[in-house]
């Protein structure tokens, strides 16, 4: 522990901080570097960092405990010798370099040598089903590819695709969900119930994915919380402008980057193979210690993969395989030529149903959701017209001409009498309700409700599932309500009134229910850097170093009652062995009985050579 201890103190900060990070130490209970080398020679926090190791690194651990103090050549020929023909000279270094940031062992020049206590834990591990040495080195790997058919490689290129479409419709559906009205986030995390509810009849999928989605899109930045809400952020109002090959990039990448290295590897191999139990048996071999936490690592990066496309049944597919090698470009034409041909014409039904032969494309689709509701999204989309959605278009800045003249230029089959009625029907009645607020200069202020038609406003006064408005007559063609105009113009529009929002000088405007969400990333403080303040305030010097450690020891001994071999510098310089049970330890001495003398002794610490274990 002394080594380890002078090794730490000989840090600098920067280096001290990332051997914390690197180790996962907690803060709490350490206050110098005694504690600091105590924590992380502690067993079960050599366990937890051995776990994280692959097999090779763990070889090369072992071996050179075996070995003592192995030189780079040494522990390259014993590996050979134990049948570990992988590994080379180079990769080795690599490895000794890795191990001794960790801390678990020191890399000397051409050496590598094991701390005791890590050498102590690797043997342990037979007792409780772990590999030993010869077999962390001598193990061959077990086989994790199982070639598929040409059917069978067919299918699963097929499936993945449908699931990439599907994936990207099941988002955008998610987001504009979330744009018409955010979720909230629980206190304890996820979303509530009724929202989970809300969200899966939106995106069509069962309500045990929506999870599963969410954290897809969250991964992308392409929704965001914002004061407990999830909402659509900026990045997801671009992304639905985009393609559907371009939008599942997007998912693809972000799943990528947020992969772990050691998973990527495992995962990044040629298409057109099965993993199934075998990439478990795989994990298992190459995480020997791995456990539970590297199954599940590869259980949330699989499932996502799945719903996305990048696999499919657990096979790789083409464009999967692209991604995980980092060639996005490929992926994104492999996925093009595999996703439905987008349409821009649609079906004008004279029940109001609008129905897309097949995938519309996404600006005639976004322009369509301006003022049509969507009834069905497989692929061939169906949308329905209704005052209500009209009414949505036009607050949102259409008026008849341009609908009519949108829905001539895609509709194949003209525009039906009953379609034309219901928009210049509902265009002639919308805006005989207008709100706004009393004092311009205040928008958050009391606001105002009028309308020519006093029938209409004295509906709305009268109107129970307006109660929350509180409002109160203000003349014979005004309401007034307490709360922002906003808040009235939304309680109206969701009750189907013909209202408008409008500014002072009586001009019509367009609100925006629910602004955009913006990623900001949370503020984080290093744990790190207040316990290495804390370990520098107190280091007192080597010499402050040295006593410590003596006490150290003699504590230890004190505490479990044990004897100690202590050498002892005399005032002649002779160094004389007394082996000693310590009693106290205080004032720059320490007291203890002399077991062969059978008498007390109090001797100071500055006169302490070394201290040993009784023999």
């Amino acid at each position: 522990m002394l080594t380890l201890a002078s090794r730490l103190r000989a840090l600098d900060d920067a280096a001290l901080r990332r051997t914390i990070g690197l180790r996962q130490v907690p803060t709490s209970g350490i206050d110098d570097f005694f504690d600091l080398a105590e924590a992380l020679l502690d067993p079960d926090a050599i366990q937890a960092t051995l776990s994280r190791l692959d097999r090779s690194s763990l070889a090369v651990l072992a071996v050179a405990g075996e070995l003592g103090a192995p030189t780079l050549t040494e522990l390259v020929d014993r590996l050979a010798d134990l049948g570990h023909d992988t590994i080379d000279a180079a990769d080795v270094c690599s490895r000794a370099d890795r191990l001794d940031a960790l801390m678990l062992a020191v890399r000397e020049g051409d050496t590598v040598r094991p701390y005791p206590a890590v050498v102590a834990q690797l043997r342990r591990w037979p007792e409780h089903g772990l590999p030993s040495t010869g077999a962390l080195a001598g193990v061959p790997a077990p086989t994790t590819l199982v070639s598929l058919s040409a059917t069978e490689g067919r299918f699963t290129e097929r499936l993945a695709a449908e699931r990439a479409f599907g994936a990207v419709l099941s988002i955008a559906e998610l987001i504009a969900e979330l744009a018409r009205e955010p979720a909230r986030e629980l206190s304890r995390g996820g979303l509530g119930l009724p929202d989970t509810k809300r969200l899966s009849a939106a995106m069509g999928v069962d309500l045990e994915e929506v999870p599963a989605f969410v954290s897809i899109a969250v991964r992308a930045d392409l929704i965001a919380l914002h004061a407990g809400y999830w909402g659509e952020s900026v990045a997801g109002e671009v992304w639905l402008t985009e393609g559907s090959a371009e939008r599942w990039a997007t998912l693809a990448e972000s799943w990528l980057a947020a992969l772990p290295a050691d998973v990527r590897e495992i995962l990044a191999h040629r298409p057109g193979v099965a993993w199934g139990d075998a990439l478990h048996r795989y994990v298992a071999w190459l995480y020997p210690a791995g456990g539970a936490w590297m199954e599940g690592r590869i259980a949330d990066f699989a499932r996502d993969a799945e719903l996305i496309g990048i696999t499919a049944k657990q096979v790789t597919s083409s464009a999967g395989a692209a991604v995980l090698s980092g060639d996005i470009d490929a992926a994104i034409s492999t996925i093009t030529a595999s996703l439905p041909a987008e349409v821009g014409t649609v079906y004008l039904q004279h029940d109001l149903s609008i129905v897309a032969p097949g995938p519309l494309s996404r600006s005639i689709d976004d322009r369509l959701r301006g003022f049509a509701d969507v009834e069905s999204r497989e692929l061939a989309s169906s949308y329905r017209l209704s005052g209500a959605s009209v009414t949505r278009g036009l607050a949102a800045g259409d008026d008849a001409e341009s609908m009519l003249a949108f829905l001539s230029t895609i509709s194949l089959t003209g525009i039906p009498q009953p379609v034309e009625y219901l928009v210049r029907d509902t265009a002639a009645r919308y805006g005989r309700v207008r709100v706004g607020s009393v004092d311009p200069a205040d928008p958050t202020g009391p606001s105002y409700v009028s309308s020519v038609d006093e029938a209409l406003l004295g509906a709305i006064a009268v109107d129970q599932a307006l109660s929350a408005l509180h409002v109160v007559a203000a003349g014979d063609d005004r309401l007034h309500s307490a709360l922002p105009a906003d808040r009235v113009f939304w309680a109206l529009s969701d009750a189907r009134y013909p209202v408008v929002a409008e500014n002072a000088a009586g001009e019509v405007v367009h609100l925006r229910r629910h602004a955009l969400a913006r990623v900001t990333a949370p503020p984080t403080v290093d744990p790190a850097v207040g316990l290495v303040e804390r370990l520098r305030t107190t280091d007192g010097g080597e010499a402050k170093a040295a006593s410590a450690w003596l006490a150290r020891q003699l504590d230890a001994a004190i505490k479990h009652r044990e004897s100690v071999l202590v050498s002892i510098r005399m005032p002649d310089g002779e160094i004389v062995d007394y082996l000693l049970e310590p009693a106290s330890v205080g004032g720059g001495r320490f007291r203890a009985r002399d077991r062969r003398a059978d008498i007390e002794r109090t001797l100071p610490l500055s006169s302490v050579v070394s201290i040993g274990p009784a023999p």
